[in-house]
């Protein structure tokens, strides 16, 4: 239980020890403490624990579902890395609700997303500072970003990686919001192969009406035809010179499509 109090405020941590106890209790009252007591609950950790890679652990139970995802702060240390006349032109606006945000570029749904349900192939202007305009350093920091959000096997995640950087010369990273440790912000990297949006976003079903740091929301999109595989599926379909399969709608339930 070290790893989670380390990874809880004391709060939380109370909280958590609080359900398992909960448990132990149902067990004693239900005489079932075989099943039912304050450790019965799967462990289980997905990547390798680092200090400087991403990766996650879940504690799940009766009473109880915790999963932790760790990882250092990229895209704040790329925007703290660049230079003053480069932060001001990759900072688009200076706070989360700037008045100067035009209408329409915020939504409840996706807030300050722009690449989010039904906005498949959406053409978003590039906007901010160029990669080849940074360092070798945040370069390989921007690639970081997409790395760590892009799971995929070893093989196909350094093919991923090598289409990223083969692209840099037109790959763009903008920001929103003010980029202190305690600042919320948003941020975009966007190029022809890759859009990655981070955004701390305010709450739904949380409480927290205003954008919180706890609170993250990503979006990553394969643009110009690539999400959902569309580009393999044309390229596999004029090799075998075979025709978009055909959908019908069975008169028993209009709402299931079945293939012919």
């Amino acid at each position: 239980m070290n790893l989670v109090q380390s990874s809880l405020s004391d709060k939380g941590f109370d909280k958590v020890g609080g359900a398992m106890k909960t448990n132990k209790f149902l067990g004693e009252l239900c005489h079932n403490k075989a099943i039912l007591n304050e450790y019965s609950y799967f462990f289980a950790i997905f990547g390798e624990p680092s200090e400087t890679e991403p990766w996650s652990y879940m504690l799940f139970g009766h009473h109880l579902a915790l999963n932790v995802f760790i990882a250092r702060e990229l895209g704040l240390r790329l925007m703290e890395s660049l230079s003053p006349a480069m932060q001001k032109k990759a900072q688009l606006y200076s706070g989360l609700h700037d008045s100067a945000i035009p209408e329409g570029r915020w939504n409840p749904a996706d807030q300050r997303h722009l690449a989010g349900a039904f906005q498949d192939n959406r053409v978003i202007p590039y906007e901010g500072v160029l990669a080849t305009d940074m360092t070798i350093e945040q370069r390989e920091l921007l690639v970081s970003i997409i790395s760590s959000c892009t799971l995929l096997p070893p093989g196909p995640l350094e093919f991923r990686r090598a289409d990223v950087r083969e692209h840099l010369s037109e790959t763009y990273f903008c920001w929103i919001g003010g980029f202190s440790s305690t600042d919320p912000f948003y941020y975009r990297i966007q190029s022809p192969v890759t859009l990655f949006e981070f955004d701390h976003h305010s709450g739904v079903f949380l409480t927290n009406d205003e954008p919180a740091k706890y609170h993250i929301h990503t979006i990553q999109r394969l643009p110009n035809g690539n999400d959902y595989g569309r580009s393999l599926r044309e390229l596999l379909r004029e090799e075998t010179e075979e025709d978009e399969p055909e959908y019908k709608v069975w008169p028993r339930n209009p709402w299931v499509c079945d293939r012919d």
